[in-house]
C-alpha cells in the first residue's frame, strides 16, 4: 500500500484524524500556496503527458514538474508522442517504480481503464489532467478548465464579431471540432455551437460544405482526429476547392483550437485570403505562440487563453493535499460523468486573448516576454 493511500484509508477508519486532517489542510492554504508537507520528502509522482509537439504540453509538463520538484517531491515526467500504446506503457512503467500519485493528461480517455486498474490494485490515486479519463472508476479527482465555456466564448466572440443578433447575413460558416478520442472536445463544440446553432436553424449562418452538425452529439462527425494541423489544413482545403467556386468566400471559421487554426489558416492562405478586409473571423484556444504571432498578423481573430500555470498551480497543491491525508479541493461534483462515475473536480476560468489584448493579457502576466511576440 502506498503511503498516500495508507493516510487516507486511517482517516477514513478515524473519524477525529479525519478532522484533525482537514484542519490541518485549512490551516496550510491559510499559510499560502505551499505544495508540499513533512510527508513529501521521498513521494514520487508519475506524470503522463501526451505529446511534446504541441507547445502548451511542453509549458504544462515542466510547469507542473518544476513546481512539484521545489516541494521537495521526487517525479517522473513522461511524454507519449500521442501514441496510446505508449502512454499505457509509461503509466504501468510508474505504477511499478512505485508511484504515490498519478497525474495523467491521457491521449485517448476511454483507453486507460486497463491500467488504471493496476493503479488501484497499488492503491496508486490518480488525478487527471485536463482531460476526464472515462470509462473507470479509478480515477479520483479531475483538475480542468471550465472546458464548456472555452466554447461559449468562441461562439459569443463569432457572435459579436458578425453581430449576428442585428446584421441580415447570411455569413458562410466552416466549423470544426476536437479529436474524437479527446473527452475536453465535445465540451468545446457544445459550448459554440449552443449560441450558433440557432442562426445556422435561422439561416443567418449557412454552411456550404454541409457540415454543419443536427446538435452537439453529432460533434464527432466534424472531428479532426489527434487534433492534427496538416489534417485540418487537409480538410480546410478540401472545403474550399469543393464548396467555394464562383467567388464565394468563407466568412467565419469555428476553430475549437489552436493547433487546427494554425492548419485552417495555411488553408486560407493557399486559397488567396489575406489578412484585412474579407478574412474570416477565425478562432482558436491555448494561445499558443505562434498563433499569438497570427494573431498580430491578422491571421486569427482570437485565442481563449487557459494560464495552464494556474491548472499546473491547483495540481500541485491537489497532490500536497492527496500525500498529506487532507481534504482535496474540489468545486464541481456534477457535471464529470466518466459513464462511471461523476468525478471530483476542481475547474478554472479560460479567458479571450484579442491581437488588441495580447500585450495586457499575455505579456503583462508573464506568460511571453514581449521580444518573443516581436513586440
Amino acid at each position: 500500500m502506498s503511503f498516500a493511500w495508507r493516510k487516507v484509508a486511517v482517516g477514513i477508519a478515524t473519524a477525529g484524524l479525519v478532522v484533525g486532517l482537514a484542519a490541518c489542510s485549512q490551516e496550510r492554504e491559510a499559510g499560502g500556496e505551499e505544495t508540499g508537507g513533512a510527508d513529501a520528502e521521498g513521494a514520487l509522482i508519475g506524470i503522463a503527458m501526451p505529446t511534446k509537439s504541441l507547445e502548451r504540453w511542453n509549458r504544462d509538463g515542466s510547469h507542473l514538474e518544476g513546481l512539484l520538484q521545489d516541494a521537495g517531491y521526487e517525479t517522473t515526467l513522461q511524454y507519449a508522442d500521442n501514441k496510446v500504446d505508449q502512454q499505457i506503457t509509461q503509466i504501468q512503467n510508474m505504477i511499478n517504480q512505485g508511484a504515490d500519485v498519478l497525474v495523467i493528461a491521457s491521449i485517448d480517455g476511454t483507453a486507460l481503464a486497463p491500467v488504471l486498474e493496476d493503479a488501484a490494485a497499488a492503491e496508486i490515486p490518480v488525478i487527471a489532467y485536463d482531460r476526464l479519463i472515462n470509462d473507470t472508476e479509478n480515477v479520483d479527482y479531475y483538475a480542468t478548465f471550465d472546458n464548456e465555456k472555452v466554447g461559449t466564448l468562441q461562439g459569443e466572440f463569432i457572435e459579436e464579431a458578425l453581430d449576428l443578433k442585428n446584421a441580415a447575413g447570411p455569413f458562410n460558416l466552416e466549423p470544426f471540432a476536437g479529436s474524437p478520442d479527446d473527452n475536453n472536445a465535445k465540451f468545446f463544440f457544445s459550448g459554440a455551437w449552443d449560441v450558433l446553432l440557432p442562426y445556422v436553424e435561422a439561416g443567418k449562418l449557412v454552411v456550404p460544405s454541409g457540415k454543419a452538425p443536427a446538435s452537439n452529439d453529432d460533434w464527432q462527425s466534424i472531428g479532426i482526429q489527434g487534433w492534427g494541423s496538416d489534417t485540418a489544413q487537409a480538410e480546410m482545403e478540401n472545403r474550399l476547392n469543393s464548396f467555394y467556386g464562383g467567388g464565394q468566400k468563407v466568412n467565419v471559421v469555428l476553430s475549437p483550437n489552436d493547433s487546427l487554426a494554425l492548419g485552417i489558416a495555411q488553408a486560407l492562405e493557399g486559397a488567396g485570403y489575406a489578412p484585412g478586409d474579407g478574412y474570416p473571423v477565425l478562432t482558436g484556444q491555448d494561445a499558443d505562440q505562434a498563433n499569438v504571432l497570427n494573431m498580430l498578423a491578422g491571421k486569427q481573430s482570437m485565442s481563449v487563453w487557459k494560464d495552464t500555470r494556474a491548472l499546473g498551480d491547483q495540481v500541485a497543491k491537489m497532490v500536497g493535499q492527496i500525500i498529506d491525508g487532507g481534504t482535496v479541493d474540489v468545486n464541481d461534483e456534477e457535471t464529470y460523468d466518466n459513464g462511471v462515475k461523476v468525478v471530483p473536480t476542481y475547474l478554472l476560468d479560460p479567458q479571450v486573448v484579442t491581437p488588441d489584448t495580447v500585450e495586457s493579457v499575455l505579456v503583462d502576466s508573464g506568460f511571453y516576454k514581449a521580444e518573443d511576440l516581436g513586440l
